[in-house]
């Protein structure tokens, strides 16, 4: 009963009530006043935490510090790691937030720790997902900010990857791909070993079709650099090297002492020698007691010398103020939002494409044309199977509007290039989608231009795509009407991706592709290139060995020349 009693909350007291209560409570050492002390400090850390972004955590940092940190050490734990499992999106933020009061305080800094890799060990015994990519995102971050060593992220990979699942393997890429760019700098061998774990897994087999798409995602991000993860944004990387403090002394296999009577409230009996104590400390980070005397007597100097300065500045900050609001931009996307939710909803309520492109037409959102493509493709992959109406819009579209036809050029490449995201069904109904466009001569033929067809710069994912829409092209035209079309000279540049011919290795890649998926007959000319490859490259070389014997020649002839010219200069002087 006791120990419930401590705990802050119970029964809501109305604010003009709890002022009456409060009012008489003037000795610090007494418990009353300790306990609303701490539910003001906890109200004040949530708040602080709660509204933490990028663009404001220099304030955040000053007004945090500005409270008892050593006293409210395990409530600031809690919230963070609270309001990053609730905004994981923000665990950049918060690892920012940490690696600076980390600096100050490493003692909290190591309790934080110590709590996430207490709640990453229960989550994993308890196969709870949400907390462990909650956990994991927190860890890579903190990891990123060199807040813990790079021994504790190896070590949860290994035991991730030690019994692979489909989930377990989903957090380690998702972890990875948040860390790796730090990880392959600091321990290039370990990094190394996980990711030959991923593709020993991947030939395995035993995930399901998604995980395996995820890892082969994984991989394309570690061949970009990692370009769309970096470790640090610029804006967020506010400690310096020298003065970071890295917990490389926990593991994963420790036990630790969690504290969590740091959550609740204790009656202190020294308050008041602690209360000054962090004074001083505080004092000493935020440097208050000299810049504040500095800054108020150099404003006391400035207003006697320059009497009407204060007027001018007030002129200054209002126009400064002005400019901002002319700036401003609304980047919430809204307008947006709401229009994609509006052509959702047309094109789901028409009985007909013709009366879902009317309804669409009737709208004249100029501006935001490839809305309508992209909400055609998310709408047609999002169905069970392909169903003809959006390929029929699609074409509608595309027949109407030269500018909308440009757009699905645009979605065309884009999708291609993000294939390995979509899972196969929506794969194969984006796939169908664009071989109606193309087969209906909607869809100019020059955008297969961005489709390469060799072993390096293709996936499953992408190679299941193209089989897809070869095939469906196949269906509606007919295979000799297809080989036509591709061999079509004025489109020769634009199916060279393709049809390879630069490289033998491509064009057998090409051949064995197209044979496999029973368009064999659309590999004749690359199989008579493939024939008469070696002839041409000997004629290259016997042309090159004509040319270079000609210049030796020539150049011999002109030797000669010139050494009789010489003996006949020679015999004139004689």
């Amino acid at each position: 009963g006791a120990g419930a009693a401590s705990r802050t909350g119970g029964v809501y007291i109305p604010p003009f009530k709890l002022a009456m209560m409060n009012k008489g409570l003037e000795d610090k050492g007494s418990s009353e006043y300790q306990r609303m002390t701490w539910d003001a400090l906890k109200k004040s850390i949530n708040g602080l935490i709660n509204k933490v972004n990028r663009a404001n955590i220099p304030n955040i940092l000053q007004e945090l510090f500005a409270e008892n940190l050593v006293r409210g050490r395990g409530l600031l734990c809690r919230s963070l790691m609270k309001a990053q499992a609730a905004s994981p999106t923000f665990s950049q933020v918060y690892a920012a937030v940490v690696s600076v009061v980390n600096t100050k305080m490493p003692q909290f800094g190591e309790l934080l720790l110590m709590r996430l890799i207490v709640q990453f060990r229960k989550a994993f015994r308890r196969n709870n997902k949400s907390i462990l990519l909650a956990s994991t995102r927190f860890l890579a971050h903190l990891v990123n900010q060199q807040v813990a060593g790079e021994i504790i992220a190896l070590q949860i990979l290994a035991l991730l990857l030690e019994q692979p699942t489909d989930d377990s393997v989903e957090v380690s890429v998702g972890f990875v791909r948040e860390c790796g760019f730090v990880l392959q700098d600091l321990s290039p061998a370990a990094f190394s070993g996980v990711f030959e774990r991923l593709r020993a897994i991947l030939h395995e087999g035993s995930i399901d079709k998604r995980v395996q798409y995820m890892i082969e995602g994984l991989f394309a991000t570690r061949k970009s650099n990692f370009r769309d993860n970096p470790g640090v944004l610029p804006e967020l990387d506010l400690v310096e090297a020298d003065d970071q403090i890295t917990h490389e002394d926990l593991s994963l296999d420790d036990e630790f002492d969690v504290e969590e009577s740091l959550d609740y409230f204790n009656f202190d009996e020294n308050y008041e020698e602690n209360e000054q104590a962090y004074e001083a400390i505080k004092r000493e980070i935020l440097g208050e007691d000299s810049s504040s005397g500095e800054e108020s007597s150099d404003g006391s100097e400035a207003g006697d010398e320059m009497g009407g300065g204060d007027a001018y500045d007030d002129e200054d900050e209002e126009e400064a103020v002005q400019r901002q609001r002319l700036d401003l931009n609304d980047q919430t996307e809204t307008d947006v939002i709401a229009l994609r939710r509006t052509i959702y909803l047309t094109i789901m309520s028409s009985l007909d494409f013709e009366e879902c492109a009317h309804k669409l037409l009737r709208m004249k959102i100029d501006e935001h044309e490839n809305e309508i493509c992209l909400m055609v493709i998310e709408c047609c992959s999002q169905e069970r199977t392909y169903m003809r109406f959006y390929g029929l819009l699609a074409q509608r579209f595309c027949m109407l509007n030269k500018q909308i036809q440009e757009h699905f050029v645009d979605c065309f490449k884009q999708q291609y290039s993000t294939i390995h995201r979509l899972e196969t069904n929506k794969l194969r109904n984006v796939a169908t989608l664009f071989a109606h466009l193309f087969h209906s001569d909607a869809l100019s033929w020059e955008a297969l231009q961005y489709i390469h067809l060799n072993e390096q710069e293709t996936t499953a994912s992408s190679r299941i795509f193209i089989k897809i829409l070869c095939q469906e092209m196949a269906e509606f035209l007919g295979l000799a009407k297809l080989n036509q079309r591709f061999k079509d000279p004025y489109m020769q540049p634009f199916f060279a991706g393709l049809f390879p011919k630069d490289n033998p290795k491509n064009t057998r890649f090409a051949i064995n592709f197209f044979t496999s998926i029973g368009l064999g007959g659309l590999t004749d000319d690359l199989r008579e290139h493939l024939r008469n490859a070696p002839k041409m490259i000997m004629q290259q070389e016997s042309s090159s060995s004509d040319s270079s014997s000609s210049s030796l020649s020539s150049s011999s002839s002109s030797s000669s020349s010139l050494s009789s010219s010489s003996s006949s200069s020679s015999s004139l002087s004689s």
